[in-house]
């Protein structure tokens, strides 16, 4: 039970749906909450800094996949969500998820100045009676050391005037088994009172909570799966340059490892990492352990061994040109295939093929890319010089003027025997040819 009236009076507006909402960052975890808390019931209000999310949003166009247009319109003309750039607005709000960006430096230290500026614009319409709630992936101490100074610096006191919580995205774009709804949810506040809330709220838009017992333990379980596929994946990209280096197959040992019903559990190799947590989620552990005067070798090597891989890639690139058709990397027009960082999805936070593509042009190859999903290189914070190529038209005529073709995503809707009977030197990263029985060409797999 509540013993703050004010969290009493909170609680029984969340109960009622009559609490008002908000999501701060309205990105691939922002705007599919906010979607999840207007079926709830809730009336929410998104905030986000980019006006072009604002302009298609009252269009009624969503940009997330996760969220189709027609859920987006049906929730803003039933008058439960709509979206703003006027922070002052967050004075109307009860409960404030924080969805915002934390990337690393140059120096792969965390960079939490956008929870730090968000952070700023709430306490400047902090009231007694709102409810806190940090979801941005981070290091275990954030909520505590970082984020509740920041709002207590209003005079306004944690636990007794306003409450605060952390619950970790879970999202995984492109997974068509569950959505924001249905994906279990982990929930800790700073005190009692803010737990029974954080549940409360949660716990209305989630079909299941899984409380724990405060903020850092929260923060460690979202480091925690992360840096598990991280270590895993490593581990199975150092088993690729092995068993290549032996003649052995790391797809078909993978695919006859994984018939045991017990104690194995299958992870694949690739080009590198990517995406908005995995190749970033343990350097904040690593980062903060340094506190503790703790090290963490075993991340660190994975982050190597990962970090690495396209730098292998492009030298099989090199090797296979040299070998099959006599021809040096600095003389070869080669195609990346696919340029989103998995599968089936128009993101490319930290993908490797970003990465492939800077080293190949490093090297000397004239390099195009294909992607169904991504006609453009938009502007990225590490890759500027790639920013505004545009995605090659599928043809034959096109696509035969490449010297060798680099599958490293396999969207599905892409025509692979069309690329095996077009391009006559094929490097897939991804197993892609062969899953699909593709014939024609050369193909190596990498």
């Amino acid at each position: 039970m509540s013993t703050s009236p004010v969290a009493t009076e909170l609680l029984q507006a969340i109960q009622s749906r009559r609490a008002k909402a908000a999501v701060i960052g309205l990105g691939y975890v922002g705007l599919p909450l906010a979607m999840s808390m207007a079926r709830a019931g809730f009336s929410v209000t998104g905030f986000d800094i980019d006006p072009g999310k604002m302009t298609a949003i009252q269009a009624g166009q969503s940009y997330i996949e996760a969220v189709p247009d027609h859920i987006l319109q049906k929730e803003c003309a039933e008058g439960r969500f709509s979206a703003t750039c006027e922070f002052a607005r967050l004075a109307e709000c009860d409960v404030i998820a924080i969805c915002v960006p934390t990337p690393l430096t140059r120096h792969r230290d965390p960079d939490l100045s956008f929870i730090e500026n968000t952070c700023r614009q709430i306490a400047a319409t902090l009231r007694p009676g709102q409810l806190i709630s940090l979801e941005s992936t981070t290091y275990p101490g954030t909520t505590e050391e970082v984020v509740k100074p920041i709002l207590a610096a209003t005079g306004l006191k944690a636990g007794t005037d306003f409450f605060l919580g952390f619950s970790p995205e879970r999202e995984d774009p492109g997974n068509r088994d569950f959505d924001t709804s249905t994906i279990p949810k982990v929930v800790a506040g700073d005190g009692e009172d803010a737990r029974e809330l954080m549940t409360a709220f949660y716990g209305a838009v989630v079909k299941t909570i899984v409380p724990v017992s405060t903020t850092a333990t929260a923060e460690a379980v979202k480091l925690t799966e992360n840096i598990f596929r991280a270590v895993n994946i490593a581990l199975v990209n150092e088993l690729k340059l092995v068993y290549d280096a032996m003649g052995i197959d790391i797809w078909e040992v993978i695919d006859a490892a994984k018939t045991k019903p017990f104690g194995y559990m299958p992870f694949y190799p690739g080009p590198g990492l990517g995406g908005h947590c995995i190749p970033i989620d343990p350097f904040y552990l690593t980062w903060k352990s340094r506190e503790y005067d703790t090290p963490t070798r075993f991340i660190e090597l994975a982050g190597e061994v990962n970090t690495a891989m396209p730098h292998h890639i492009v030298e099989k690139v090199a090797e296979t040109l040299d070998r099959k058709a006599g021809k040096a990397l600095s003389r070869s027009r080669v195609l990346v295939i696919g340029l989103a960082y998995k599968k089936n999805v128009p993101d490319i936070r930290e993908s490797p093929s970003l990465r492939l593509m800077e080293l190949l042009i490093e090297r000397g190859a004239e390099v195009a890319y294909h992607d169904p999903f991504v006609p453009e290189v938009p502007k990225t914070r590490e890759y500027a010089d790639l920013m505004g190529r545009r995605s090659v038209t599928w043809n034959r005529e096109t696509v035969e003027g490449f010297d060798v073709a680099l599958i490293s995503t396999d969207h599905d809707s892409i025509d692979y025997q069309a690329l095996a009977d077009w391009c006559p030197l094929i490097v897939d990263t991804r197993n892609a040819l062969a899953r699909r029985k593709v014939e024609g060409s050369i193909i190596v797999k990498a």
